[in-house]
């Protein structure tokens, strides 16, 4: 048994404090494989790593590199991307919408891969094998480099929507995507607070 995704409302009790200091931080001008800026400062939130373990049943910590974890990210409805259906390199990630209700209509996004019929990657060597694959790499290559910015090759199964101050808490082997950007600026944009967690070694 599995579980897979999780979206926990009104998350934080001062939402609105962390949305404030979103909004103050840097976020340089060049973008990455996707569409949308990271910004250069990290947030902290006092408790977050016990609030997820929680939520999730098992003992987390962030990622070693962080990576983008504890940034918060802006997506304009402008901005493009190279690439979009994705999987990441943890063991939790989270998305906590910062958007202000009523700035736009998205969420995250989930989808099935037409050609393999799978809504997730392999997690193991014997569904690597089922699906062909000698390893990871060779899976990576051959779905996400290959089919990852095109529409056609994936049918999106759910959205969840944004909401301010709603977490997702996703496993990371979903084909998921970010849902479109909006605004025309830093205070209307679609704005979120990225985490990413590995499990906790007990002892």
């Amino acid at each position: 048994m599995i579980t897979s995704l999780l979206i926990v409302d009104d998350f934080l009790r001062h939402a609105d404090a962390l949305r404030q200091r979103a909004l103050k931080l840097s976020y340089p001008n060049q973008q990455g494989a996707f569409p949308g800026r990271n910004s250069t400062e990290r947030l902290g939130i006092e408790g977050l790593d016990e609030a997820v373990s929680r939520l999730v049943g098992e003992p987390l910590e962030p990622v070693n590199p962080l990576q983008s974890h504890g940034k918060c990210r802006v997506t304009l409805a402008t901005d493009t991307g190279k690439a979009k259906v994705h999987i990441d390199h943890s063991h939790w990630s989270g998305i906590l919408f910062l958007s202000k209700d009523g700035d736009g209509q998205s969420g995250t996004d989930f989808f099935r891969h037409k050609r393999t019929g799978s809504e997730r990657a392999p997690i193991n060597q014997p569904e690597l094998q089922s699906m062909g694959y000698a390893d990871m790499d060779a899976m990576h290559a051959d779905i996400i480099e290959r089919d990852s910015n095109d529409d056609e090759a994936w049918e999106r199964t759910m959205r969840v929507p944004m909401r301010f101050n709603r977490l997702i808490l996703l496993r990371p082997f979903l084909w998921h995507t970010a849902g479109p950007g909006f605004g025309d600026k830093l205070a209307n944009a679609r704005l979120v607070y990225l985490m990413f967690f590995n499990r906790k070694p007990y002892g």
